[in-house]
């Protein structure tokens, strides 16, 4: 059986949905950390189950858009170094999830492992290292200041995602029907 075709109105429509949610946990459902303008954020860990869902490209674009919109309605202004590692961090996730597998019903230790193998690696590159110098090279910020918002961002992010998103992911697999499972009577 071939595979079907994505559906492009679906994926828009997904992405705005995701976009806003995404948005919508950012600005109101994260918890402070003890570093300015840091926060445990949950919205991580629901871009896990979205990139699963809906793959890398539309969690890409999702959280892209949220955190643009989290950045003007919070900050007044882009911070489009963490932005863009927001967009990538969806990416990630989607190449971490094997969506075939988990519209199938199948989210396995081994899944969990690799999926938070993955997740971890890019939280730190991403936020402990690329944002931060981003922010050096384009926004002249002070080096000290940036790396340690970016390693607690790191770590914070990382937890979500592990608490969070494999917990959701785990919950959207056993609600899917798992293939052969069914027979007739």
């Amino acid at each position: 059986m071939a595979t079907p075709k994505p559906n492009p109105v679906k994926t828009v429509v997904a992405i705005g949905i995701g976009a806003a949610i995404i948005f919508i946990l950012m600005r109101f459902v994260m918890l402070p950390t003890f570093v300015a303008n840091t926060k445990i954020q949950t919205a991580f860990g629901f871009l896990a189950l979205f990139a699963g869902i809906f793959g890398p490209f539309a969690a890409a674009v999702a959280a892209f858009i949220g955190h643009l919109l989290n950045d003007i309605t919070q900050y007044g202004s882009a911070w489009f170094s963490w932005i863009t590692c927001s967009g990538i961090l969806g990416l990630c996730l989607g190449y971490a999830v094997n969506g075939k597998k988990l519209a199938q019903g199948i989210f396995t230790t081994k899944d969990i492992i690799y999926f938070n193998i993955i997740q971890t690696a890019a939280n730190f590159i991403l936020w402990a290292l690329v944002a931060p110098s981003v922010d050096i090279m384009i926004y002249a910020e002070p080096e000290n200041k940036v790396y340690v918002q970016g390693l607690v961002s790191a770590i914070v992010n990382t937890i979500s995602v592990a608490i969070i998103g494999t917990a959701l992911l785990k919950l959207y697999a056993k609600t899917r029907t798992k293939a052969g499972s069914l027979k007739l009577d």
